[in-house]
């Protein structure tokens, strides 16, 4: 019987425009190709470019320059968005495919032209994936004793003794084979899950038989066979093992398969009980349609045949791979090697000078924050000793009556929620924004919020319709003159674990009109406030794409007048149509607009009458670039915004987002430093050409690239606090 997706009623239909990609009806004789903010092919398609992200990952996986292991991590990350990419993208274009929705973005693409081009670049990703594994790095790694088998390549006697004794204790007592026949229904295939499908002989029977055997995910998907053996795909040894699992048959033949399903859901937000609908669309999150089959080489074709009739898929939606599939293992190959050699030199970050302990005493944030802002850029600057350590000290300080806080996805052993655990049962107000609707942490985020609730925290879900996305923190302290507020706002999640490999800002402030303003929009999140009129922080979706705009008419203005101007803009995604036409606007005036992408860019750069003036960089490197800054020229008084939120339609529109204004001017002038020494940078970045390829700026660059000259930079500092006014004295 044909499997069947257990979707459930409230997921939405695919919209045919979002907000900020309005597709205008044409007036009579009216060409689209007329106007160049309209004309499609000024837009690169985001699904397109979000697989071109993935190629200039991969690239470091290729490049020489870069440590055998973390080559191999990086295969192990493309592999993995890869996947995420097809549970997502891919699955939100077949089921507008399926709904006969025309194109939703201003390239005009329509989703079953996106499907076919991905099909394309997707398997020259594979391929190029596997050659960089095979012919690449697994021969190096073979060449410095780390053995990866991943062809037929013989074993040893004692490397087969090992996968023997492996396979009797650990995997055979996991292994159910299934039959598949009339009385045996072909059986449920989970997400990502490995399969072997087996032809059977039966001596007594001329027709063959079929099983399918489930590759346990519960063991490392390579297994080491030795203290210091090759590592061995588990697939292999239960292959080379069948008869074991089905003694007195005829093992004719066997293919090895993955399944990809959707993963995405959407739920009524009118439910009375938001969390208990989310819990069941986790629980139905397992049944969606299948979206893509890959196959170890070209499959036998009654199997084949079986796969595309028992699932639902097409013989174009069976993928065959020349090479092992689920690269995402080899991230437990890179954990499991004791080689710091083969790695990148071990960094943890470093204490900021105004934070380090004074005569072995934790600094006073309370004091210093009223004496001025602090920057902070992670992982360069600890978490721990930054943006945790003043949750923590707000926590146990008896003058601090309330705290508030906003987790979108946070780390499993984070010491946040045991501050603010702390803090609830000592009687402090702690109110939580969680975030329930983060997509792969929605579990993690159910089981924090029933947490807080259970120690009398006043946990919120935001506004419907919108996901809280802003980075905040607000904490209330009464003091000798009053209630007084403190924040930190961030680019980046309340998680130490990302915060150690994801570049982000952090602003930590008592500058009261970013504070009262931080608060105001926390009773935005948690009550019925409309408050409209912001003056110094953009909100999403209340008034930041209109700043932004703003913003970028004043910088217009200065150039008109002879006046510095210029802006400098790092995001992760730039896809929203609005923001790309105000570019594209202040572009054609003659205004130099300098853009860090790290991921997913639609606008085309250096277009003749429409882009002349604009540049697309993205840096890619050990750490993965996550800051959102906005700095303009401003006519030579140069200004500064960080905050949460690219310019794409869902930060904009569908998104609660919070960008604030760097008006200190020391973290100002630190802000402004290191955005120039990454547009500056050659090594690790690329360029956006035109036609919507990207290419190095310095392949062959022996530089240090931006974030090893940070790390350095950071490494440089003083392990200790010294007074100023002591040292001026002894000098």
């Amino acid at each position: 019987m044909a499997e069947h997706s257990r979707r459930t009623s409230r997921r939405s239909s695919p919209r045919t425009a979002r907000e900020g990609q309005v597709l205008r009806p044409l007036k009579g004789g009216e060409d689209e190709r007329s106007d160049p903010l309209r004309d499609p092919s000024s837009y690169i398609n985001r699904e397109l470019s979000w697989l071109n992200f993935d190629l200039r990952v991969l690239a470091e996986a290729m490049d020489s320059r870069v440590p055998l292991l973390e080559r191999l991590r990086f295969l192990a990350i493309t592999a993995n968005n890869l996947d995420e990419f097809y549970m997502i993208r891919v699955a939100s274009l077949k089921r507008q495919q399926g709904e006969h929705f025309q194109a939703t973005h201003p390239d005009r693409m329509t989703p079953t032209a996106q499907l076919q081009a991905i099909t394309e670049l997707s398997g020259q990703m594979v391929a190029t994936q596997l050659r960089c594994l095979v012919e690449e790095v697994a021969p190096a790694l073979a060449a410095n004793g780390v053995r990866l088998v991943l062809s037929g390549e013989p074993l040893t006697r004692g490397e087969m003794a090992a996968c023997d004794n492996f396979f009797e204790r650990q995997l055979y007592p996991l292994l159910t084979p299934l039959a598949i026949d009339p009385a045996h229904p072909f059986p449920y295939l989970s997400n990502l899950s490995l399969s072997i499908a087996v032809i059977l002989g039966d001596p007594g029977d001329r027709a063959p038989r079929v099983a399918r055997v489930k590759v346990p995910s519960s063991v490392p998907r390579f297994f080491r066979a030795g203290a210091d053996g090759p590592f061995v795909p588990i697939e292999r040894i239960i292959a080379e093992r069948l008869d074991r699992l089905f003694p007195g048959m005829e093992i004719v033949d066997h293919g090895v398969f993955r399944v990809t399903r959707d993963a995405d859901f959407d739920v009524d937000e009118d439910e009375p009980d938001l969390l208990s609908a989310i819990e069941e669309e986790l629980r139905d999150r397992r049944f969606g349609a299948v979206v893509r089959v890959e196959t170890v080489r070209q499959l036998p074709g009654e199997l084949a045949n079986m796969l595309e009739s028992e699932l639902g898929v097409r013989a174009d939606e069976i993928q065959a791979v020349d090479g092992p599939l689920d690269l995402t293992g080899l991230f437990g190959v890179v954990d499991a090697v004791d080689r710091p050699d083969l790695c990148y030199p071990l960094f943890s970050g470093t204490t900021p000078p105004r934070l380090l302990s004074v005569q072995d005493q934790e600094p006073d944030f309370f004091s210093l924050l009223r004496r001025g802002d602090i920057l902070v850029q992670h992982p360069y600057d600890s978490f721990a000793a930054t943006t945790e350590r003043f949750i923590e000290q707000a926590a146990r300080d008896p003058r601090v009556v309330a705290i508030k806080q906003t987790l979108y996805r946070t780390s499993g052993d984070t010491p946040l929620i045991g501050a603010l655990t702390r803090a609830a049962e000592d009687g402090k107000q702690v109110v939580v924004l969680v975030e329930i609707k983060a997509r792969f942490d929605e579990q993690n985020n159910i089981r924090w919020a029933r947490q807080l609730e259970q120690v009398g925290a006043h946990v919120a879900y935001g506004v419907p319709g919108l996901k809280t996305h802003a980075k905040l923190v607000l904490v209330v302290r009464q003091e000798e003159n009053g209630v007084r507020y403190y924040a930190h706002i961030g680019t980046g999640n309340y998680n130490a674990v990302t915060a150690r490999s994801y570049t982000d800002f952090g602003l930590l402030t008592a500058r009261s009109e970013v504070t009262e303003e931080v608060a105001d929009l926390f009773n935005y999140l948690t009550g019925y406030s409309r408050k409209r009129d912001y003056r110094c922080v953009w909100v999403a979706p209340i008034n930041a794409i209109e700043r932004f705009e703003e913003l970028l008419e004043r910088e217009l203005e200065h150039l008109r007048r002879g006046r510095a101007a210029g802006v400098l803009v790092k995001v992760n995604g730039l896809t929203d149509e609005r923001a790309i036409r105000a570019v594209y606007r202040a572009a054609r005036e003659g205004l130099k607009i300098r853009l860090l992408v790290r991921g997913i860019c639609s606008l085309r750069p250096g277009v003749t009458g429409l882009s002349e003036s604009v540049s697309v960089h993205s840096v890619i490197g050990r750490f993965l670039e996550h800051g959102r800054v906005f700095c303009f020229e401003n006519g030579g008084s140069p200004e500064a915004y960080l905050g949460s939120a690219d310019l794409m339609g869902r930060n904009l529109y569908r998104r609660v987002e919070c960008i604030v204004p760097l008006r200190d001017a020391q973290a100002r002038k630190e802000a402004l430093e290191v955005m120039e020494l990454m547009w500056q940078d050659r090594r690790q970045s690329w360029e956006l050409t035109p036609d919507g390829s990207w290419c190095r700026l310095d392949p062959e660059s022996a530089e240090p690239g931006i974030q090893d000259r940070l790390i350095e930079r950071a490494r440089a500092r003083p392990l200790r606090w010294e007074n100023p006014k002591r040292r001026g004295e002894s000098g």
